[in-house]
């Protein structure tokens, strides 16, 4: 069965720096494009981050663009997230998720606070 496990979330300052990896099994990764979520404390989950199936095309929210870089190795079955400059707005669960099928991850929390 699909299943999408998220790791690397933690506490950072203001201003550091984190990545997350959702690592993938069950299904053809190559095959897929994968995108990033977040929910906030009291808000709605937010789409934070799209990629194709080959990587070469890539989709940001405003809030995040600039700062924030989505990737993939496919021979590792793994998206990431890389997140630059962070702020305590980013502060949320972030769950990675496979659009065609609707699959969650568990999601992992990232928090943001000096």
């Amino acid at each position: 069965q699909v299943q999408l496990v998220e790791s690397g979330g933690g506490l950072v300052q203001p201003g550091g720096s984190l990545r997350l990896s959702c690592t993938a099994s069950g299904f053809t990764f190559s095959s897929y494009p994968m995108t990033w979520y977040r929910q906030a404390p009291g808000k709605e989950r937010e789409l934070v981050a799209a990629i194709g199936n080959a990587g070469d095309t890539t989709n940001y929210a405003a809030s995040v663009k600039g700062r924030f870089t989505i990737s993939r190795d496919n021979a590792k079955n793994t998206v990431y997230l890389q997140m630059n400059s962070l702020e305590p707005e980013d502060t949320a669960v972030y769950y990675c998720k496979r659009p065609i099928g609707n699959y969650w991850g568990q999601g992992t929390q990232v928090t943001i606070s000096s």
